[in-house]
């Protein structure tokens, strides 16, 4: 008779497995300052997270319309401070239409499952997909009951490729439009003509472009002059530049319809918060009255990679505001990312499954609202990186 182990004795197995590997993750609160550490990990890319406009705009709404939308969007979810939102957002970015969501996460699952269904029966549509693409691309392909393909990183003509040559009535072709470790831009002009001359939708997350690329901010798409094709889905996250919570789906109106009527994410979720939406509102009152900020937050990246270069750390120049410094072994970048807040300053870690083996880094993100100080520190901070943490640290070199 075959012993079976108890199912939390497979799980502490698993987990020791992945201390092994360095791939362990935890949960460290941070105090509101980001304890004292000079922010280069957050996704607050334009510095707005706690501005007074926009923390005025979420109390405001908590105030008129409580903590919560009460329920999904289509009961009593939708709230007319939603209409503005989406009115603004399509408004802003040159979109069709718009649809809010909890989360950029969930507006990712929904449009790609609920495209793939609309499109055709299981086995009646092909998905192109980007391999660099964020894990909730990569979730909702996995979902859509489709036959998906993935393609080297950021080769149009490999998707053209596979557009030409296959057997499904339908396709969408998915890609960020910046990527979110290695801060590459996406060949936004080139994917769109692939699959505008194969037939195929393009959906293209603009999570990290939103704010930070193109006209004022107004993301990828817009850069490329194509934001208002009827073929093109843009998905935002209101998260980063937007310095709030929740996502949105921009589109022709017959997508939104689609996304109302079958999005099992957008049915089944309770609606965005009101507070996250009157952030969002405010953030994007903010980014069009100061078109510069994204100009700001990119010159800032660059300057980090500039830096990391001179020190002698691989790090491409960006295209947005994220950056990677690859160090290779996730061991070494975990002790990399300590090395750094004993210097002063929060970098992100990212390890397999967020990145390939082999590929682990340290991911650093330019605001803003950067001060030359911040990257005197940042210079210190990566110095010790370079020499593998052997500098002595103490209090002097954190000012």
């Amino acid at each position: 008779m075959r012993v079976r182990s108890h199912p939390l004795e497979l799980l502490r197995q698993a987990a020791a497995g992945r201390a092994a590997a360095d791939v362990r993750r935890g949960l460290v609160p941070r105090g509101p300052d980001h304890d004292g550490l000079i922010d280069l990990a957050s996704n607050d890319y334009l510095g707005l997270c706690g501005d007074e406009r926009i923390t005025a705009a979420a109390a405001e709404a908590a105030w008129t319309w409580g903590t919560g939308s009460t329920g999904s969007r289509l009961v009593t979810g939708t709230t007319t401070l939603h209409a503005r939102l989406e009115e603004r957002l399509a408004e802003f970015t040159g979109a069709p239409a718009a649809l809010a969501f909890s989360s950029g996460y969930l507006a990712n699952l929904t449009v790609v499952t609920a495209l793939a269904a609309a499109l055709g029966p299981p086995g009646g549509v092909l998905i192109v997909s980007d391999a660099g693409n964020h894990a909730s691309l990569i979730d909702a392909c996995r979902l859509a009951r489709a036959r998906v393909t993935v393609t080297p990183h950021r080769d149009p003509d490999a998707v053209r490729r596979v557009l030409a040559g296959r057997d499904e009535p339908a396709a969408i072709v998915v890609s960020d439009a910046v990527f979110s470790v290695d801060g590459a831009l996406a060949p936004v002009p080139e994917l769109h003509a692939a699959a505008r001359s194969h037939g195929a939708l393009l959906v293209l997350d603009e999570a990290h472009a939103l704010g930070v690329v193109g006209p004022g901010g107004r993301g990828a798409a817009a850069a490329a002059g194509i934001a208002a094709e009827p073929d093109l889905i843009r998905t935002v996250t209101l998260s980063k530049s937007l310095a709030g919570q929740g996502g949105a789906v921009l589109g022709a109106p017959e997508v939104i319809e689609t996304l109302v009527d079958s999005g099992r994410g957008f049915i089944f979720d309770t609606g965005l918060a009101p507070p996250c939406a009157g952030a969002a509102l405010a953030a994007l009152d903010v980014l069009a009255a100061e078109p510069g900020l994204g100009d700001r937050a990119r010159a800032a990246a660059a300057r980090l990679a500039a830096i990391a270069a001179d020190l002698g750390l691989p790090a491409r120049a960006p295209d947005a505001a994220v950056l990677a410094v690859v160090l290779g072994e996730s061991a070494r970048s975990v002790r990399a990312q300590k090395t750094c807040a004993a210097y002063g300053v929060r970098v992100g870690c990212f390890r397999p499954p967020s990145v390939p083996p082999g590929r682990a880094c340290l991911r650093l993100t330019g605001r803003a609202s950067l001060t030359d100080g911040d990257f005197a520190a940042a210079t210190r901070a990566l110095a010790a990186v370079r020499d593998d943490g052997r500098v002595d640290v103490n209090p002097s070199l954190r000012q």
